[in-house]
C-alpha cells in the first residue's frame, strides 16, 4: 500500500522560510516523477514544482522561481520543498503526489497523494 505524508507546514511571517517533507511507503520515490501541488479556498489547484524520475527536469511555477527549491532523498524516501521569502499568497494546502508529468508539472490520472499540510503565511 503506497502513502506519501506530508510535513512541515505552519504559520510564518512574510519573508520567513519553511522546508516541506514528503515521505513515500510502498513506492521508491527516486523511481517516479514526483512534485508538490497546492490550493487554496477558491482557487483551482496549482502546479508548484515537479521533479522527472531522473532528475533531469525539475520545473517551477512561475510564482515561485528563484524562491522555492525541490528536492528528493532517496535514501530517505522523501521529498522536500524549501520555500524561502515567502509571501502572504503562498498560503494554501500543500500537497505532494508522485505519478506527474514534470512539464508541465501536472499529475498523471493514477498519482498517488498525500493528505496534505497548511501553509499560512501572515504579513
Amino acid at each position: 500500500q503506497v502513502q506519501m505524508v506530508e510535513s512541515g507546514g505552519g504559520l510564518v511571517q512574510a519573508g520567513g522560510s519553511l522546508r516541506l517533507s514528503c515521505t513515500a511507503s510502498g513506492l521508491p520515490i527516486g523511481d517516479w516523477s514526483v512534485g508538490w501541488f497546492r490550493q487554496s479556498p477558491g482557487k483551482e489547484r496549482e502546479g508548484v514544482s515537479c521533479m522527472s524520475w531522473d532528475g533531469e527536469v525539475t520545473t517551477y511555477a512561475d510564482s515561485v522561481k528563484g524562491r522555492f527549491t525541490i528536492s528528493r532523498d532517496s535514501a530517505k524516501n522523501t521529498l522536500y520543498l524549501q520555500m524561502n521569502s515567502l509571501k502572504v499568497e503562498d498560503t494554501a494546502m500543500y500537497y505532494c503526489a508522485a505519478g506527474v508529468d514534470s512539464a508541465p508539472c501536472t499529475p498523471v490520472r493514477n498519482a498517488y497523494w498525500g493528505r496534505g499540510t497548511q501553509v499560512t503565511v501572515s504579513s
